[in-house]
């Protein structure tokens, strides 16, 4: 019993204090303001999306067919 009413007290202050730490960004109330990178610029953000996806997307393909013409080398 004391156990469970001290893991409800270190859960609660530590949910209060987490949603106290949340409210230090600056947020102008702008939408995409707490965001890393601009939006502003939609073609901007497309050709970095596609390069961000299809760079991961991509890369096992790639490494498959080096080791692939690599073993077909010897």
């Amino acid at each position: 019993m004391v156990f469970a009413q001290t893991s409800r007290a270190l859960v609660r202050r530590f949910t209060t204090s987490a949603v106290r730490r949340s409210q230090e960004w600056q947020q102008q109330g702008v939408p995409g303001s707490n965001l890393p990178f601009d939006i502003h610029n939609k073609y901007k953000l497309t050709a970095m999306f596609v390069l961000f996806f299809g760079s991961g997307l991509t890369a096992p393909f790639l490494i498959a067919r080096r080791h692939l013409l690599l073993t077909s080398a010897k």
